[in-house]
Parts: C-alpha cells; structure tokens; sequence
C-alpha cells in the first residue's frame, strides 16, 4: 500500500461534477499490474455525463487568472491533496498504470512549470493581429473561443500529457475530463489543486467512465480533445469539433558516419520515459548500415532495468504478465521479415517475469530490409524501434506522419525539406532526443489555434 494509505484502505476517486466531488452507484476497482487491489473509481454513465456538460456550460464566465494556474503548479507539485502525499500519488500512479515512478516523479515538475508557463504560453500562441476591443467607429480583431465546454477524453501512458489541456483553462473552457482507465490519478489531482487555488468550480469536472461516456461527452461539448491510435483517426477525422491527439509515430533520420552521440540520441529518444510517450521515437531510418546500427542500438538498450514500477531502478513499463506477454505475441505476428535483433540479448525472453503477476516489457528493436517496411507505422506502449535503410533519393515519403523528426548528420537542405512536409509537426536538426520541447513551442500545432479563431468586431459605442 502507499505510504498515506492505511493497509485496510483503498483509496478512492468520487466524481466531479462542476467543482463538487459526488458518488456513483457504479464503481470500478483498481488494481496495480501485480494484481494488488488499491483503489475504487466513481463511473459516470452517459447521462451524467451530458448533464455535467449543461451544468458548466450554466456557470458565469471566471476565466482562471495565470496566478490561479501557477499557485495549482506548485500545490500538485508539494502538497497534500485528497489525502495523498507527493509520493503517496507517484507511488499509486506507477503501481496502477505500470509507468516507472521515476517518470511519476519528475512528472510533478513537469506538470508544475506547465502550470506557471500557462500565460506565457498564452501570450505566445496569440495572433499578432489580434488586439483588444477597437476604438469606437473602427473595426478590429479579436481572438475568441469557439466555444465554452471542452471534453477531455485521455490516455493512461504517461501523466505528463495532462498538461496539454491546461491551455484551455487559459483561453476560458470549462473542462471535462473523462481519464484513461488506468491513470485517473493525474487529472484527479491536476484539478483537486486548480479548485484549491480558487479557479471556479464549473471550470472543473472528472467523469470516469467508459466509452459511452466518452461518446456522449464528445456529442455534449462544443469541442473535444481526443487521444488515441489510428481507430481514434478513422472515427472523428473529419469532425472539425474534435481535437485528435496521437498517434505519434515520431522518427529520426540519420545521415553519415554511426558515432557514439547517434546512438546516445536513438536510444534516448525511444527509451525516455520508458518509451511511453507520443514524442519518443518508434522509427530510424538511416543511409548508414542498418544491421549495424540496430546492433548498437539494441546493445544499448537492453541494458534498461526491468523492475516493478515502484521501484526507483525500473526504466521499462510493467503490465499484468498475461497482457505483456499478448503484447510482445502481437508484435511478433507484425515482423513481416523484420529481425528482433534485441531479442538474443535476453536469454529469459522479452518479458522478465518479475515473480509478483507482472510483467516487464523489454525494449525491442526491430531491423527492417526496406524503407517501405509496415513497421514504421506501429507505436507500442514500451520502448520498440523499427531501424530501416533510407536513400535521399527516396525523400520525405517513407517519413510522413510523423509528430517530431529529428535530423542526425547536419544536413540543413534535407531540414528545410522536412520542414515543407506538412505531415511532419516537428523538426529537429542536431543531436536533439525527438522529445525535447522549447517552453513555448508547439506541439502538434498550438492547441489554442483549434480552441481559438480571430474574428472582425467594430463598434461605435
């Protein structure tokens, strides 16, 4: 048990509906990958969640203050919020979720500075066009939502990807947030701290529930911001009220000679935060030897410590043993001729049984013969690369689709070439880990471009 917890206690996730935590005669229990039951989560059904919907839209306009969001930072980041330490909340993330607690616990300084740059950030994404409300008899531009209510429909794979709905606190949505099954805690959290710092409370509202639930808070709300993989795509695509978020399928480009500082960056840009990241990269493509560089790569990799999630050595994520199995039995029907050339590397195979019902998922690292490879397109919750061979002549096809590129050798014709791929969101140009961020750079575009728009107002008032 954590720490705050009493050893009969499960620890328990009501409701939040505008601001009020509340309970629900549907419950789900949580369990930790080694099958150990810690804590009880509220369910909201579909109706609910159309309800709590038309109660924040209700509530008056109390757009939250940057102070508001900085003083949640550095509460979610040192105080003891619904019962939970710091550690008492990285301690039952890492266990649930089977996110090594190293990543919990940075995550609370991640999350804390996202929270103090909220305004700036702001300030940066803003049109330099827009301005505030013209002068009488002329006609100006404001930039005003397109709506009041954003539904949140997030993942469990890392806690850092909350911070990304804190940008439309700031542009003044009222938020709700339906968690992924196996992280509630972030978002719990996340908003217990924005209503101990005085932002409203309709601003505000968590509903765990299925996917019912989250079908009907996408149809409730004006907008929505939706995580998920090619299924996710496929059904909202062509709905301008839904924000898609993954997958990432972020990739490196190397050019030259294999060096030491190549490999350092492959292997921290696939291995960071266990891998599981929409920025971590699941593909190289290299003019170099292919075979040589996944041998690098894989020998380098394979020294990642798989540990329970609770322990600070562990570096790979964890699941129930069965489903990390599945998990690597599902990638070994996706080969199509590719090599697991990490695969030699552990003599009790790819899954360390770590003796309590879970399992380790092991990096791997898959050598493909051609730049068409349908691996390139595959993004696993764990650290897994696809190397393949690259011709310049081939350009930027086999690459597109890629959330961050990062560009190996120097090369500045092929970064300015990357940059006119509209497909590709981010490049990189140097030895950079495809995860790194600038404080207010964007993500996958500025999230407040698709919160916001820019409108005509003139008024002789």
């Amino acid at each position: 048990m954590t720490e705050d917890l009493d050893a009969k206690d499960l620890y328990e996730i009501p409701l939040i509906r505008a601001g009020v935590a509340r309970q629900s005669s549907e419950r789900a229990e949580l369990t930790g990958v080694d099958g150990t039951l810690l804590a009880t989560v509220h369910l909201a059904p579909p109706l609910l969640a159309r309800l709590t919907v038309a109660d924040a839209r209700a509530g008056e306009e109390r757009t939250p203050t940057p102070e508001q969001l900085a003083d949640a930072g550095r509460l979610f980041e040192t105080a003891t919020i619904n019962g939970l330490s710091p550690q008492g909340y990285c301690d039952l993330q890492a266990r649930v979720a089977g996110v090594p607690i190293a990543v919990a616990r940075h995550s609370l300084r991640d999350v804390a500075e996202t929270f103090a740059n909220v305004g700036a950030r702001f300030l940066a994404e803003r049109p330099a066009g827009v301005g505030g409300v013209p002068a009488s008899g002329e006609i100006g531009t404001v930039w005003t939502r397109r709506g009041d209510v954003l539904a949140v429909i997030a993942p469990s794979n890392n806690p850092g990807t909350h911070t990304q709905w804190l940008t439309a606190l700031a542009c003044g949505y009222r938020l709700v947030v339906r968690p992924g099954t196996r992280d509630p805690f972030t978002p719990a959290r996340m908003i217990a701290a924005l209503l101990e710092a005085g932002v409203a409370p309709h601003y505000l509202s968590l509903l765990p529930g299925s996917h019912a639930t989250g079908d009907a808070l996408v149809e409730a709300a004006d907008l929505s911001m939706v995580y998920g993989g090619d299924a996710a795509a496929r059904r909202y695509g062509e709905d301008r009220r839904v924000i898609l978020r993954g997958p990432g399928r972020s990739k490196l480009l190397h050019t030259g000679e294999i060096t030491e500082q190549t490999v350092d960056v492959i292997c921290s840009s696939v291995g960071y935060d266990a891998g599981m990241r929409c920025t971590n990269a699941t593909a190289v493509f290299t003019d170099a030897d292919p075979a040589a560089l996944a041998a690098a790569v894989a020998e380098r990799l394979a020294r990642l410590t798989a540990a329970p999630p609770q322990s600070a050595d562990a570096q790979v994520p964890v699941l129930p043993l069965g489903e990390a199995r599945a998990l690597r039995t599902q990638l070994a029907g996706s080969l199509a001729g590719a090599v697991d050339v990490a695969a030699p590397l552990y003599p009790d195979g790819p899954v360390a049984d770590l003796g309590d019902g879970s399992g380790a998922l092991r990096p791997a690292v898959l050598l493909c013969d051609r730049s068409d490879h349908p691996g390139a397109r595959i993004e696993l919750s764990f650290p897994c690369v696809w190397i393949l061979p690259w011709r310049r002549a081939e350009g930027f096809g086999p690459l597109k689709d890629t959330l961050a590129l990062t560009i190996l050798g120097g090369d500045e014709e092929l970064a300015r070439e990357a940059l006119r791929e509209r497909s590709i969101r981010k490049v990189l140009l140097g030895p950079i880990p495809t995860y790194t961020a600038g404080r207010t750079s964007p993500h996958d575009g500025y999230l407040s471009h698709d919160l916001m728009e820019a409108r005509a107002f003139g008024t002789t008032a």
